[in-house]
């Protein structure tokens, strides 16, 4: 047996007054019982719907726990219950409405902020690795040009030691002097001309004019290193 139950109000347990409407399915145990053992059939108010904060499952199961409890005596047993529509007052509806739209409005803001954070994350991640690569290629750059130096600077004094080899050899053949005193003197008088050119003071020896004194002098020198070598060596 099924019966409709009319609109009616329950109260939340935040005090928020709705109003609802069910249906109920019965059916009768004990004929004499569901006649003439029911006194006052309608004590059983409907404040089973209190708390309505909870899914309407759990509400039902729990209404037809309270009403066979109830309904024994008269014979009755409930079968099912179900509630069908709950309607509550427009500003209740309102105010449930605009706390969605805040918590919709919040998740959205924290979605946007955690967005930023790992663009920003990513952006200092970015400069960092930029940093670390200019850095490497910089020290790389060093290293080549240290050793770039390093190899010019080796190169050019084993120029240099092979053409001081063969100018000693040189000097060793007969003749030899006399070349270098030929290559000392043209050295010589290149350099006065073109310290000629430069507005300096200089301070020259007394016989700085004399071009054979200051060749044989430097040949005297070249001589006496020659020999200091040459004891060295025996």
């Amino acid at each position: 047996m099924a019966i409709e139950i009319p609109k009616q109000e329950a109260i939340t347990v935040d005090n928020v007054q709705l109003q609802f409407d069910a249906v109920l399915y019965l059916r009768i145990t004990n004929p004499y019982k569901a006649s003439y053992g029911v006194e006052d059939p309608s004590s059983q108010s409907p404040n089973w719907l209190r708390p309505l904060c909870v899914p309407k499952w759990v509400l039902n199961t729990a209404i037809v726990e309270s009403m066979n409890s109830a309904a024994e005596p008269w014979g009755l047993i409930c079968m099912r219950y179900e509630i069908r529509t709950v309607t509550m007052p427009e500003e209740i509806q309102k105010a449930m409405r605009m706390q969605v739209e805040a918590e919709r409005k919040k998740r959205a803001a924290i979605l946007e902020s955690e967005g930023i954070r790992q663009s920003n994350m990513n952006v200092a991640e970015g400069e960092k690795q930029a940093r670390i690569l200019r850095s490497e290629a910089e020290m790389t750059e060093q290293i080549n040009s240290a050793q770039g130096v390093a190899r010019a600077i080796e190169l050019e004094a084993e120029a240099r030691r092979k053409a001081l080899d063969k100018i000693s050899e040189a000097l060793n053949k007969n003749g030899g002097s006399d070349a270098a005193s030929l290559l000392v003197a043209e050295q010589y008088v290149k350099a006065f001309k073109n310290l000629a050119k430069e507005a300096n003071t200089l301070i020259l020896p007394a016989n700085a004019g004399d071009v054979s004194s200051m060749v044989s002098q430097a040949m005297a020198v070249y001589k006496q290193i020659s020999k200091t070598q040459s004891t060295t060596k025996n």
